[in-house]
């Protein structure tokens, strides 16, 4: 063998590592995109969220309720994140549970940190650049969707949880002792006497309307946009006659279930009719519905966990299998302030 043959083995040694390398973080970052969530049929199928522990008033999960000691990485045009910043700001919590907010465009990279775009804030807890980062100090193996929010604690460092369902359970009823007034102090969004009643709403306003807009904008084929809308509709119809009787979806009393609907609804004109095809009927178009997002947008407080420019900036750059360009559109101009007539 000449020295000449002997530095092409070599070559070709490292070719292969470094190519090996390179379909190892092209593998990551497919199956972190939404994309990777696309089955066979067309149909987008949410994958589940990783990290499942619970923060206890009692310490007994590990994780005991203290102030200052736990932080949430949200987006403010994730309707998941916006549950958790609604509960936090109506529980009281917003000194006890600091944040850190995302930057509105997601890149193949992930979720990233900035403080050069309106209310986006640098990763101060971790120091990090990307949010696929803060996964990776708990599992740097990490493979799966690197998604918002996260409730992190700051004692142990690691991700509690990233499910926001159970996030907003934990905001609800464990935290109590630290709540800066009696009034957020006795709000209980997820009250005994209607844990069925919430259960049973959250069980279909879930995958037909909260994850049925999702389905609806991103299949690929007709056949799965066509059920998926048709299904979103249908749910939608539902809630409407549900509302012609009730002021909120279990009664007089606002709830977990108003709040998880509300993150959908209150992005469903200003993005979904058009981003994602959802333009059978605008939400202003339901009159018991439309008053009923303004009712809850006028709560003490939800407004402003509401930020219509992330919200349609994040989508419509983001997205660029459905808007190729990234133009944000002009509109629509809603007035969330009208009066909602819903007392």
């Amino acid at each position: 063998m000449t020295i000449q043959n002997f530095k092409d083995l070599k070559i070709e040694h490292w070719r292969k590592i470094e190519l090996c390398y390179i379909l190892q973080i092209m593998a990551a970052k497919e199956n972190a995109s939404w994309k990777s969530s696309i089955n066979d049929t067309g149909e987008y199928v949410r994958k589940q969220s990783k990290f499942r522990n619970f923060i206890t008033a009692d310490g007994s999960s590990g994780f005991p309720a203290e102030a200052n000691r736990y932080h949430l990485y949200v987006s403010l045009a994730c309707p998941w994140a916006h549950r958790t910043l609604i509960v936090r700001k109506l529980k009281g919590l917003d000194d006890i549970i600091s944040c850190t907010v995302v930057d509105w465009l997601l890149t193949e990279k992930g979720w990233s940190f900035t403080d050069k775009k309106p209310h986006c804030t640098k990763d101060t807890i971790n120091g990090k650049t990307y949010l696929r980062e803060v996964y990776e100090i708990v599992d740097p193996n990490y493979d799966a969707v690197v998604s918002v929010p996260v409730l992190w604690d700051k004692v142990q460092g690691v991700i509690v949880n990233n499910e926001s369902s159970e996030i907003i359970r934990m905001l609800n009823s464990e935290f109590n002792k630290f709540c800066s007034t009696e009034q957020p102090k006795s709000l209980d969004l997820y009250p005994a006497e209607l844990r069925s009643k919430i259960d049973e709403l959250n069980n279909w306003i879930y995958p037909e309307i909260n994850n049925g807009v999702y389905k609806s904008g991103f299949a690929t084929k007709q056949d799965a946009y066509t059920t998926s809308v048709t299904a979103l509709f249908k749910a939608l119809d539902r809630v409407e006659e549900i509302l012609c009787k009730n002021r909120f979806l279990t009664g007089d009393r606002l709830t977990e279930a108003d709040i998880r609907l509300f993150t959908t609804l209150i992005r469903f004109d200003i993005v979904y009719v058009g981003h994602f095809k959802c333009n059978k009927k605008r939400i202003v178009d339901y009159s018991n519905m439309w008053g009923y997002v303004k009712d809850i947008y006028q709560t003490a407080g939800i407004s402003e966990t509401v930020d219509p420019q992330h919200i349609m900036c994040h989508y419509q750059q983001s997205h660029t299998s459905i808007n190729p360009y990234g133009i944000v559109s002009i509109g629509p101009n809603i007035d969330f302030n009208e009066p909602h007539g819903r007392q």
